[in-house]
C-alpha cells in the first residue's frame, strides 16, 4: 500500500500463480480472497496511525482549536476539508466505475500495462526536486497552507485512478502532489491522511456490497486475523522507508523493480502466471 509499487498488483499475480497451479482452489476475484484483500488494506490504516501520529495528533489538535475560535481564518480545518473532498471525489469515481474496475483483478496484462505507468510516474517523481522548474511548473514551494480546491480534486482522482491495481496510490498521489509545487513532505503528508479516509470507505462500500449478495465465505478468522497484522507491521516499516526515500528523490529504484515485474509479466505471463 506505501511503497509505491502498487500492493494490490502483487496481490493479483500472487493469487493468479497459486490459483493457476491448483495451489489456491479459488479465483482472485472470489469473495474469500476479496475478503481478504480488505481485512489487509483495514491493517495498513493502522500503519498510517502509527508512523503519522505526529503529525496527526498535531492536526486534529489545531483543528478542533479552530473550530472553537472565532477567526476568520481556520487553515487546518480547510486542509481537513481538502482532504474530504479528495475522498468524495474518489468515492464518486468509484462507485460509478466500481463493476469496471473489478474486470481489472481477472487480467494479469492488464495489471502489468498498468505498472508500467507507474514506473514512468515514479521516475519523474524524483526529477520534481525543490526548486527546480519545468515550462511554467515550479516544484517545491507549495506548503499546506497553500493546497486548492482544484488540486484537492486532482488527487481524488488520482485515487481513483489507483483503484486499478497496478497503479500505485501512494505513488500518484505523491506525483500529483508534487507536480503542482507541493513540497516533498507536504505532499507524501497529504497523500497518507487522505488515505485513512479512503480506505475506511473503500471497505464500508465493499462490506454493503457482500451484505447485498451474502456470500459463503469458507475463509477462516485466523488468516484473516494475520492479513491483518502482518499488513499493519509491513506497512509500518514500509511507510517509513517511502518517506525517507522520498526526501532523499530516491523513487526510481521502484520504477526499475515495476518496469522489471511488468515486463516479466507480459513477455512470459502465459508460462509464469
Amino acid at each position: 500500500m506505501f511503497v509505491p509499487v502498487s500492493s494490490t498488483s502483487h496481490l493479483v499475480f500472487t493469487q493468479t500463480w497459486l490459483e493457476r497451479r491448483g495451489l489456491l482452489g479459488l479465483a482472485p476475484d472470489s469473495p474469500d480472497l476479496l475478503l481478504f484483500d480488505l481485512i489487509v488494506h483495514l491493517g495498513t490504516v493502522v500503519s498510517i496511525v502509527i508512523v503519522m501520529r505526529r503529525p496527526l495528533r498535531e492536526l486534529l489538535v489545531e483543528a478542533t482549536g479552530e473550530l472553537r475560535s472565532a477567526a476568520e481564518t481556520k487553515p487546518a480545518v480547510h486542509f481537513v476539508g481538502l482532504g474530504l473532498l479528495s475522498v468524495l471525489v474518489t468515492g464518486v469515481l468509484g462507485l460509478i466505475f466500481r463493476s469496471t474496475l473489478l474486470t481489472v483483478f481477472g487480467s494479469v496484462q492488464l495489471v502489468a500495462t498498468a505498472l508500467i505507468i507507474t514506473g514512468g510516474l515514479l521516475w519523474w517523481t524524483d526529477s520534481m526536486k525543490t526548486g527546480t522548474t519545468l515550462g511554467s511548473l515550479r516544484f517545491g514551494w507549495r506548503d499546506r497552507d497553500q493546497i486548492t480546491v482544484w488540486i484537492a480534486v486532482a488527487v481524488g482522482v488520482g485515487q481513483a485512478v489507483a483503484l486499478a491495481p497496478g497503479i500505485s496510490r501512494s505513488g500518484i498521489t505523491i506525483f500529483i502532489g508534487l507536480l503542482v509545487g507541493m513540497r516533498r513532505v507536504i505532499a507524501a503528508r497529504y497523500s497518507f491522511f487522505v488515505a485513512i479516509p479512503t480506505i475506511i470507505a473503500a471497505s464500508g462500500v465493499e462490506v454493503l456490497a457482500m451484505l447485498r449478495q451474502p456470500e459463503t465465505y469458507t475463509i477462516g478468522v485466523a488468516p484473516l486475523a494475520v492479513g491483518f497484522l502482518v499488513a499493519a507491521a509491513v506497512g509500518t516499516v514500509a511507510l517509513i522507508a517511502v518517506l525517507k526515500l522520498l526526501e532523499a528523490a530516491r523513487f526510481r529504484v521502484f520504477s526499475v523493480y515495476v518496469w522489471a515485474l511488468a515486463v516479466t509479466v507480459i513477455v512470459t505471463g502465459p508460462a509464469v502466471m
